[in-house]
């Protein structure tokens, strides 16, 4: 049997790569002798305080363990059960939380919005809301947009700005996505506070574990309001970590250090790379701007079975087809360099008869 070859980085997911030297050296700390549980220890405590640094504002902070539960629980705190959240269509909560937002919600329904690009169009939100205002439709409570955008976009602040707008003229709350917020901020070169709380977002989830941590998101409340009793949603739903300073720390190692940025940065700059690349060569068709740390590029389906077969792993059903690859923290030069010389490669000697699979959609 033929196996593949061995490769130490890939561009599937940067959830694939290791925890960053600074969220390690963060975990070492806090792993010396006994702390407060339940989220009392200095490290929770300090690491809620470096987020309100970085927004330079006050607001409530959560830490859970993933970005399912970050998007669904606090999604579930903006509404009832009878209420829907508009997102665009291909949002991460609508095509990949298996149903967890509804779930969490009590049965809260999920309403899709078009737009290029995978941002939401504002006009949708308003042709949405006003389309049915019956008791027999689900009543809209909330928009949420994904920053970085599931197609590798990024919303400027006047774009975010744009849809909040109409979110407030509705009488709607606004949260966000932030499972690569860290390089939505780096790609955009702004201040946090410019895409989020200045630009009328209400809650943000922080997305921690893309960007070098080991696991971990932020919840970020900047409406007081809707925290209420967000403590007793993450009990409940199995997210109130007994050691909390496992999951704060490496945060505060990430804050002091500029390392969340840094990270961020150097991700963009790698698929900035690997797109440059791609476009050189004619069978490559690149499909969205590469904005954040994402490539997708459309690619003959012969030469996506060789790339596999020579031991190349990445996604062909994100977003809108075509081969998602995805740059993280630790993604090196070399290895852009090592995958554009196999496509060149097999381009040439791959035969060409050879057909995607459905096995192969699950790599």
């Amino acid at each position: 049997m033929k196996t593949e070859p061995q490769r130490l980085r890939h561009f599937a997911s940067d959830n694939y790569a290791g925890i960053c030297p600074e969220a390690w050296a963060a975990l070492a700390e806090a792993n010396v002798g006994h702390s407060v549980s339940y989220g009392e220890d200095q490290w929770t405590a300090k690491a809620a305080d470096a987020l309100r640094e970085i927004f330079e504002t006050d607001c409530e902070v959560f830490f859970v363990f993933n970005g399912t539960a970050a998007n669904s629980l606090s999604l579930a705190s903006l509404g009832q059960s009878y209420h829907s959240v508009l997102c665009h269509e291909l949002a991460h909560v609508e095509t990949d939380e298996c149903g967890a937002p509804e779930f969490f919600s009590n049965g809260m329904k999920v309403l899709l919005l078009p737009g290029a690009n995978g941002k939401i169009d504002p006009a949708a939100i308003e042709r949405t809301v006003t389309r049915r205002t019956d008791i027999h439709f689900p009543k809209p409570c909330a928009v949420s947009v994904t920053n970085a955008t599931e197609v590798g976009t990024v919303y400027t602040p006047d774009e975010v700005k744009a849809i909040s707008v109409k979110v407030k003229q509705s009488g709607l709350k606004l949260h966000m996505d932030g499972a690569r917020f860290a390089n939505a901020v780096a790609s955009l070169n702004v201040k946090p506070k410019e895409i989020t709380w200045q630009a009328g977002v209400d809650v943000l989830c922080f997305g921690g574990s893309k960007n070098g941590l080991p696991l971990g998101e932020a919840v970020v409340f900047f409406n007081h309001a809707l925290a209420h009793e967000f403590d007793f949603r993450c009990k409940q739903a199995g997210q109130l970590a007994s050691k909390m300073r496992f999951l704060a720390a490496p945060w505060l190692g990430m804050f002091q250090t500029g390392a969340w940025l840094r990270h961020a940065a150097h991700a963009n700059a790698m698929a900035q790379a690997l797109a440059d690349l791609l476009k050189a060569i004619p069978e490559a068709k690149i499909l969205f701007p590469r904005q954040a740390n994402s490539v997708f590029v459309e690619l003959p389906a012969y030469v996506i079975v060789a790339l596999r077969q020579a031991g190349w792993k990445f996604y062909t059903f994100i977003g809108q087809g075509g081969c998602r690859l995805m740059c993280a923290w630790d993604t090196q030069p070399e290895d852009v360099q090592a995958f554009i010389a196999d496509l060149k490669r097999l381009l040439v000697e791959a035969p060409k008869d050879a057909a995607l699979s459905a096995d192969h959609r699950k790599l």
